[in-house]
């Protein structure tokens, strides 16, 4: 399934919003087929009203609770996707209310707007040695014992079409092209054979990074901080396994990945281009430390991925106006604009 949370577009006029009902001002959970997002509230609601199917507890309104209802209930909304197949979906409503709505009514959210925790990896071989040797270092060799990663700001996550703010101190602002996955369940000290099992679904991520700023901190030696700290874009959706099963080699997925500015592709590279597989990483990021269903772990950037590493005699550094497009095969596009402060 492609799983996404979304609200309702609405106009600004004060006298409209009045006369919303609770549906269309708070953000709700639902998934896409045909260029169309089913709620999965109303969807259950339509089952039961019409075909007598009974759930033993509602259906989840919002994809926090769904994770932390676990795969069998992933595997619920499966089923209910399967029932729902067989009807005319855009046609259905339940006491007045669609049942499904066309992509052009709604604004998608990030898939898991406020995550339990963000840890972004460095994973990619190809991305950390040719941007060092662009900055005349030699290639660490510790990043070959272990995977290593930093947390990022999870309550600066935004979505598909959000704008993203310019920080004022930046010249140089950089995307990032990177695939994360959402954790599906608790767990500690995960074996890599047993993490797969963790994975709820994965979604498309753009690590923003201010780079002067990052300069600037990282000298000191602790890490990214306010380099980071703005913007953490994560979608359109999340794609659970089961869509991307024809595409995994073991413990990585033959997935394409490319990035646009201003419509001119800039960056491509390819999911099985990991170095670090996410069972690896979730087993590192699992040692002597609970994981819970809502964590985010992002891979780093892919090989190409970012100016910092192509350098910006291919690319200038994004600038306010700039329409930043990550497409990852079979996840989806994920695009923003960026504007000033």
């Amino acid at each position: 399934m492609k799983l996404v949370s979304y609200r309702i577009k609405v106009d600004e006029d004060p006298l409209h919003i009045q006369s919303l009902n609770e549906r269309n001002l708070n953000m709700r959970l639902g998934w896409l087929t045909q260029g169309l997002v089913v709620d999965v509230g109303f969807a259950g609601q339509w089952l039961q009203l019409e075909k007598g199917l009974a759930f033993s507890h509602g259906l989840p309104t919002n994809m926090q609770t769904l994770l932390e209802r676990g795969s069998d209930e992933i595997q619920r909304l499966q089923e209910v996707n399967r029932q729902m197949e067989l009807e005319e979906t855009s046609r259905l409503t339940v006491e007045g209310e669609p049942v499904a709505l066309r992509l052009d009514e709604v604004d998608l959210l990030a898939p898991l707007p406020q995550p339990k925790s963000v840890r972004d990896f460095y994973a990619f071989e190809q991305h950390v040695m040719t941007a060092r040797q662009r900055r005349g270092l030699a290639m660490i060799p510790e990043w070959y014992e272990i995977p290593v990663f930093y947390f990022t700001n999870h309550q600066s996550i935004i979505g598909h079409e959000a704008p993203v703010v310019k920080p004022e101190e930046t010249q140089w602002l950089d995307y990032e092209l990177e695939i994360a996955c959402i954790i599906g369940k608790k767990g500690r000290n995960i074996s890599e054979a047993d993490a797969q099992s963790y994975i709820a679904g994965f979604t498309i991520m753009n690590d923003w990074s201010a780079r002067d700023l990052q300069r600037q901190e990282m000298a000191v030696g602790l890490g990214p901080a306010k380099g980071k700290d703005f913007a953490t874009s994560l979608g359109p959706c999340l794609v659970t396994l089961d869509e991307l099963e024809d595409r995994r080699n073991g413990q990585h997925w033959d997935l394409r990945m490319t990035a646009k500015v201003n419509g001119q592709t800039i960056s491509q590279g390819n999911v099985k281009d990991l170095y670090w597989s996410f069972s690896q990483m979730i087993a590192r990021a699992s040692k002597d430390c609970d994981l819970y269903p809502g964590d985010v772990i992002g891979s780093g950037t892919v090989g190409t991925g970012c100016i910092l590493e192509l350098g910006p005699e291919v690319h200038r550094w994004i600038e306010s106006g700039d329409v930043i497009e990550l497409e990852i095969e079979r996840l989806g596009v994920l695009r923003n604009t960026i504007t000033e402060a």
